[in-house]
């Protein structure tokens, strides 16, 4: 029994770490992808992000080995174009907010997923926290700090990750992990112009290419692994509660690397949206899955 105990506690241990190390790979991919705007724009690194996190995703997965159903290849395609739409709409938020507040609200939407979809009492609360921390962080004032475009642009990606969960509820449940390979792929395609019409030299440098595998692999195929490896480990709430911490972790980051510094109320804002969103992993009865999480 004790010998069990000890093994279900380091079971929690190294799942929280993978959890920890999952965010804070994401979020370090994404820092480092905004040091190259300036160079490549936040169009180019995109490109760049997606079409090389497909690349590792399919040589990881290599999910040409099963056919994909016909039923499922109208379903995949726009699985595939929600998922670049999210890339292309969240870059361009980060070049315009802080890191960590684009996250906060980004995670609005999965959050409203589940929120929308219960009835119970105390899911309001939650649904109320969600809004108050939105509504603190909405440039509504004329001398907000933000910037209402990337604030708009941080809004269409939260819309997007929404959509992305309840399109990929299908194709995942026939493809498991595939799924997500082959929707970066899809992702990769589409982009593709949006690359093409923001082309700069820069974008092929030594320099850029070989951040932009490093920003593929810590954005995509090292946290993908990790996810993994938590969820065998985790009960769902306690990992949907460590996964709410991904404002935070973005806020710290975003802060030690690129010195983007929050107000008081930002952080306030922060910490609401984290509450409704550990509160409901909390109280919540799915079991998380891989495609839970934006790549």
């Amino acid at each position: 029994m004790t010998e069990k105990i000890g093994q279900d506690g380091r079971a929690v241990i190294i799942g929280a770490g993978a959890v920890l190390a999952s965010l804070t790979s994401v979020t370090l991919g994404a820092a480092i992808a905004k040091t190259l705007f300036p160079l490549v724009g936040a169009y180019g690194i995109t490109s760049l992000r997606v079409g090389l996190g497909a690349i590792l995703l399919l040589l990881f997965r290599r999910p040409w080995r099963r056919a994909v159903p016909s039923d499922l290849r109208w379903s995949l395609l726009a699985y595939g174009a929600v998922l670049g739409l999210m890339n292309i709409l969240i870059y361009q938020a980060f070049a315009r907010i802080p890191i960590g507040i684009a996250i906060a609200i980004e995670v609005i939407g999965p959050l409203a997923v589940v929120l929308f979809g219960s009835r119970r009492p105390r899911d309001f609360l939650w649904l109320a926290a969600a809004v108050g921390g939105l509504l603190l962080l909405l440039p509504l004032r004329s001398d907000a700090a933000l910037d209402p475009l990337g604030v708009g642009f941080a809004l269409a990606a939260a819309a997007c990750w929404a959509t992305y969960i309840l399109t990929g509820k299908r194709v995942s449940g026939a493809l498991g992990g595939d799924a997500v390979a082959l929707g970066m792929a899809i992702a990769a395609i589409l982009i593709l112009p949006v690359g093409v019409a923001h082309y700069t030299a820069a974008l092929f440098s030594p320099h850029v290419l070989t951040l932009g595998i490093a920003i593929a692999f810590l954005s995509s195929a090292l946290p993908y692994s990790l996810d993994m490896e938590a969820m065998r480990r985790l009960p769902a709430p306690v990992f949907g509660l460590m996964v709410s911490s991904a404002p935070a972790v973005g806020a710290v980051i975003g802060f030690a690397l690129l010195g983007e510094r929050l107000t008081l109320l930002q952080w306030i804002a922060i910490l609401c949206i984290m509450s409704a969103s550990g509160g409901s992993a909390l109280t919540a009865g799915h079991k998380p899955t891989i495609e839970d999480a934006p790549q």
